[in-house]
């Protein structure tokens, strides 16, 4: 079986299967490293913390894209 062939076997399979192999192929080519993932839940949590703190100051969302839209114009 080629890769077509696969992939329209694939596409065949209910939507909950098609997920399933989708997810097994992405961890594929980018495996859980559980040493990074627990660095970047201490990150998490530290800047969580520091949100519900107050320490930071946040920014909405659209302020943060149109800031980044407009460096990218220049």
């Amino acid at each position: 079986m080629d890769v077509s062939e696969l992939i329209r076997e694939v596409e065949l399979l209910p939507v909950e299967e098609r997920a399933k192999v989708a997810e097994s192929v992405l961890q594929s080519l980018n495996p859980p490293e559980p040493e990074i993932d627990q660095q970047w839940a201490a990150v998490a949590r530290q800047r969580l913390e520091e949100v519900r703190s107050g320490s930071v100051q946040t920014l909405p969302g659209e302020e943060v894209f149109a800031r980044i839209w407009k460096s990218l114009e220049k």
